[in-house]
């Protein structure tokens, strides 16, 4: 039989391990009361021979004695909240360096390297890679803290000028050839 410490139910089934009215895990029925008084065999009696008490008092957690602190002036809608660590100064973002004309100078220059012999497309690109790639240069030297990206500036008139000088070479050599030829 087992019995349920809360609303101390008994039941038969041994199989049943919660009670059905409260929820409580069942414990073995014990036909004898359970001990109000828990003492240590081994432990030496005492004198009086009474318990040990380990708390006396109800342990209070959310004293109501609290000692009474001064309520703070609401602050105008203008004024900061005060800090316990200070002010600090806000950080200041610089904006980064524009780099969109070197980056379209070097993006036109690979592009008349890889598909510029297509359909001569690279006669259009490498010019303009030539201009972008030039314009950045002016704009980086004017104002070097708002322009950015020279390397890649660099980059992308390095590539259209080699295009153009191949293909200069490729004219020649076909030219050369038809006239050779014949």
């Amino acid at each position: 039989m087992k019995q349920c410490p809360r609303c101390n139910l008994t039941y038969s089934d041994d199989q049943l391990n919660f009670c059905l009215d409260d929820g409580e895990l069942l414990t073995e029925f014990a036909r004898e009361p359970p001990p109000t008084r828990f003492v240590d065999p081994s432990a030496k009696p005492y004198a009086d021979d009474s318990p040990t008490v380990l708390l006396d008092t109800a342990r209070r957690t959310n004293p109501s004695n609290w000692p009474n602190q001064p309520q703070p002036q609401p602050l105008a809608p203008w004024q900061g909240q005060p800090s316990p660590q200070g002010q600090f100064a806000p950080y200041m973002m610089t904006p980064s360096p524009s780099q969109t004309l070197a980056v379209v100078s070097l993006g036109l220059g690979i592009g008349s390297m890889t598909i510029g012999w297509c359909c001569y497309l690279g006669l259009l690109l490498s010019p303009a890679a030539l201009i972008t790639g030039f314009l950045a240069l002016s704009y980086i030297k004017k104002n070097p803290e708002a322009y950015g990206g020279r390397g890649l500036a660099i980059g992308g008139i390095a590539t259209g000028a080699v295009f153009l000088v191949f293909f200069l070479l490729f004219v020649i050599i076909y030219g050369a050839a038809m006239i050779i030829g014949g």
